[in-house]
């Protein structure tokens, strides 16, 4: 290799390794080490926007999801087809609506229930599991899942968008409802350590695309008009 262009090459080798935070001294970056930095950039935050599409190898039926995820707060909407439901959740109160195929095919009401609920919003109040289930949805509890551990997980760079980028990949064995997953993590190498991306395969083709994006920015959920809410106790009975 001619000596003018090992040089170029070792300044570029170099550039990126500053970019990426790294120095000699400190050894090398590690899955661990991103994702540590990873989590602990999540914990600063107050909010994040995130879209999810999910499209079925089966189906002609795209999965999307808009939400936006807070601290203890958040609010979503998810879309099936033509089915749709949309989540709220509060300090107090999780609240539920949509259409009846929503309500029941996405999100598992029956048909009685679904009627009862009709047009309005449906309550379920802090300490239920309902309520949990909710709040772990659509709060940063949703976003931390979508890091993996370290065992297992292969760190590389890139650029996305001219922006230098780690790249974690891993794979999720199948389990009796799950097929196994191949996974792709992009995280910004430049500043803090955010999620820019997760792309997930399954083994028989479906692929689903988590984007991140408007991290710190909190959009509060709001509770709906009292007069369009009915408590779940008023649909289980």
């Amino acid at each position: 290799m001619p000596l003018r262009r090992a040089c170029v090459l070792g300044v570029m080798t170099l550039a990126l390794w500053a970019a990426l935070g790294g120095t000699a001294a400190a050894g090398a970056v590690t899955s661990g080490s991103v994702l540590t930095s990873t989590k602990a950039a999540i914990a600063q935050q107050t909010g994040v926007h995130v879209v999810f599409r999910a499209n079925r190898v089966s189906s002609a039926t795209t999965e999307k999801i808009v939400a936006d995820v807070g601290v203890t707060t958040g609010q979503e909407t998810v879309s099936e087809g033509q089915s749709h439901v949309a989540i709220r959740v509060t300090p107090g109160y999780g609240y539920v609506s949509g259409d009846s195929s929503g309500l029941t095919a996405i999100f598992g009401l029956t048909a009685d229930q679904a009627k009862k609920v009709g047009s309005d919003w449906v309550s379920w109040k802090a300490g239920t599991s309902q309520y949990a289930n909710l709040k772990a949805d659509v709060t940063f509890a949703a976003v931390t899942a979508l890091l993996p551990g370290a065992k297992g997980t292969r760190l590389s760079t890139g650029l996305t968008n001219g922006a230098n980028v780690y790249v974690l990949k891993w794979t999720a064995a199948a389990s009796s409802s799950t097929p196994m997953l191949s996974n792709t993590l992009t995280v910004s190498a430049s500043g803090q350590s955010l999620p820019i991306e997760q792309v997930s395969t399954a083994s028989g083709g479906t692929k689903a695309t988590t984007q991140l994006s408007g991290w710190g920015e909190l959009v509060p959920a709001s509770a709906p008009p009292a007069a369009s809410t009915i408590t779940s106790t008023k649909i289980t009975h």
